[in-house]
């Protein structure tokens, strides 16, 4: 299934070119936008302005990707939104791709687990063990020939 990112960066040419290297590197479908809207399941690639424009407070932030430029006060506050990916307009575009796979595996997984489970196990969770005859109580250091 193709994933879809919403980009919404009035840099145009950063946008190209972010836009190029997305489709060089994975199937997404990449819809560029003034507006991103939220109701939609997919990424969503910002800037500051475009994300000013979304209300708060924000509708599932971890699948939005914030481009900015290096601004202490502005990461603080997408901290407290909730956006959990943070690149600069410095950075590797390999390093904002990563960001973006990132969210879309967030996206991914809310979609496909109903629940809300984060990284603690759900109840459910059946613990394998080796029974007695398979452990090695002999020494855990291993040994060189």
């Amino acid at each position: 299934m193709m994933q879809t990112i919403q980009l919404a960066i009035a840099d145009g040419m950063y946008a190209a070119a972010l836009r190029d290297a997305l489709s060089h590197s994975c199937a997404w479908h990449v819809e560029s936008v003034g507006r991103p809207d939220p109701s939609q399941h997919c990424v969503m690639v910002l800037d500051p302005s475009t994300l000013e424009q979304l209300p708060l407070p924000l509708s599932h932030p971890e699948r939005i990707v914030l481009i900015t430029h290096r601004d202490a006060q502005l990461m603080a506050e997408a901290w407290e939104a909730g956006i959990v990916s943070v690149v600069s307009e410095q950075d590797p575009i390999s390093t904002v791709l990563l960001a973006i796979m990132a969210a879309g595996l967030r996206v991914d997984k809310r979609h496909g687990d109903p629940s809300p489970s984060g990284i603690s196990p759900t109840a459910g969770t059946a613990h394998a063990s080796l029974p007695p005859e398979h452990r090695n109580p002999g020494s855990k250091r291993f040994k060189t020939q």
